[in-house]
């Protein structure tokens, strides 16, 4: 579907109230595939997008078309072109800020909002790649490590397949348990001079809530499109950061789900930012963290994320 200058990709279901998937690094529409049918045989009508740079989606070239003002501006235009004035926004990863901004900036649109994994955390008053790099320390934070255009591309694309393999896994509740028995540093830094993919842990196969068809249609989308689209968008939080100064202290007004996993880094490092949800999303319905999860929440966890949503969506507003 064109919207504006890109065309978005997307997978629909379903007939009713509109309610948007927006999915995260590296996945794609698919991640949302357990949800999908049972949202719309509660009575939604279910869009899921491959993100600009995934997929079928147009691959701008250019590193600032991936900015977050970019990718709202995107949901604005889908939400019209399918025929609706509002939509209910669901992100997961970096879908989560998308979904979080797509709040903040336009309300009118959607009326309400669940990020998973990630919470809501208006912006500070440091530029984010000062304080990610300060975040590693004498190691290298991996969203530092992303910086860099065709660095990390040069990683991943060489072997698309263990990389994905690896990363699902690792970033998973069995993958972080595994590493912290086995005594493993984290996956979230990256010693020098090494890759991401060296703090990997290597299974072998998939973890256990993907199975290799899940794996093969992950690697088909990844090997076709590439990587340079998604990792352009960490290459945009300095300029979000500008962007999105103006917004800096204020609260998301429409009504809120938060879920995140107990082993996940986003939902660790992210404690202070739900501690201010009373203040950040002063309509919360509900902050849900699920036990030994890990970053994958509705592909680890998709009854009790499913539950949540049916919950949330179901809710008076």
């Amino acid at each position: 579907m064109t919207v504006g200058d890109v065309d978005i990709h997307l997978v629909e279901m379903g007939e009713g109230p509109l309610v948007l998937l927006v999915h995260g690094f590296p996945e794609s529409w698919y991640s949302w595939r357990h949800q999908i049918p049972v949202l719309a045989a509660a009575g939604h009508r279910v869009v899921a997008i491959d993100v600009r740079g995934y997929g079928g989606s147009s691959r701008p070239a250019r590193v600032e078309d991936y900015r977050m003002m970019r990718h709202v501006a995107d949901n604005v235009a889908l939400v019209e072109a399918l025929g609706e004035r509002t939509a209910v926004v669901v992100g997961h990863d970096w879908g989560a800020p998308i979904a979080w901004s797509s709040a903040l900036l336009r309300p009118d649109v959607f009326r309400a909002v669940a990020g998973l994994s990630v919470p809501f955390a208006p912006s500070g008053p440091t530029r984010p790649t000062d304080a990610f790099a300060a975040m590693g320390g004498d190691e290298e934070f991996y969203i530092s490590y992303f910086q860099e255009p065709g660095r990390a591309e040069a990683e991943i694309e060489a072997d698309v397949r263990g990389w994905l393999r690896g990363m699902y896994f690792t970033a998973s509740g069995e993958g972080v348990l595994a590493a912290l028995e086995g005594g493993l540093p984290p996956m979230s830094a990256v010693a020098p001079g090494a890759r991401m993919r060296d703090r990997f842990v290597e299974p072998g196969e998939p973890p256990a809530w993907m199975s290799e068809e899940d794996l093969d249609f992950y690697v088909g989308e990844f090997e076709r499109s590439g990587l340079a689209g998604p990792l352009n968008r960490y290459r945009n939080v300095d300029r979000d950061w500008e962007d999105l100064a103006v917004m800096r202290h204020r609260p998301i007004e429409v009504p809120a789900l938060f879920a995140g996993g107990e082993l996940d880094g986003p939902t660790m490092w992210g404690g202070n930012a739900i501690d201010r949800f009373p203040t950040t999303l002063p309509r919360l319905h509900r902050s849900e963290i699920l036990p030994r999860c890990g970053h994958w929440v509705q592909q680890e966890r998709p009854d009790e994320v499913n539950d949540l949503l049916l919950d949330f969506l179901s809710a008076p507003r």
